[in-house]
């Protein structure tokens, strides 16, 4: 993400910490303000459960295809290399939610089911690293803001 550029995303209201409701959130990219990163996130005191898509003016509203799905958790005998596995692959999609749910697992110290729609290719840059990397981290802010508003209430 370019220096000085900030995330936007909204939300539907109340926060998940303390019922588990899910919260959902939308995220505007600043490199592509046409491509809106989804998540609907569920937090509990041991689980996170991030369902993740994107949209674009290019993206018809009714196609939308199902991507992977991974459930990772913390190792407790080498916290840095959490483990994961796959429960729903789509070959394009797998290696994204995988290293997504593994980042969530290390920063958050939680089990973590994570889901990944996305398709960059449609965006500005045609889904280059540059712009799976910004959507990634962007991801990961949101979701430890919410975390952390969560372990502050």
């Amino acid at each position: 993400m370019a220096a000085g550029a900030h995330l936007t995303s909204t939300t539907n209201g109340t926060h998940p910490a303390a019922s588990a409701k899910p919260l959902q959130l939308a995220i505007t990219l600043p490199s592509n303000p046409q491509t809106r990163v989804h998540l609907h996130l569920t937090l509990t005191p041991t689980t996170l459960l991030l369902h993740s898509t994107t949209t674009s003016p290019e993206t018809p509203s009714s196609s939308a295809a199902l991507g992977s799905f991974v459930y990772a958790l913390p190792d407790r005998y080498n916290p840095s290399q959490p483990l994961s596995t796959p429960l729903y692959t789509i070959p394009s999609t797998v290696d994204f939610t995988t290293r997504l749910a593994k980042v969530l697992v290390r920063k958050t110290a939680k089990a973590c089911y994570v889901s990944w729609s996305g398709d960059l290719t449609g965006g500005v840059m045609g889904g280059s690293v540059e712009e799976e990397m910004e959507v990634f981290r962007g991801i990961v802010e949101v979701v430890m803001a919410e975390v952390g508003k969560g372990a502050a209430s």
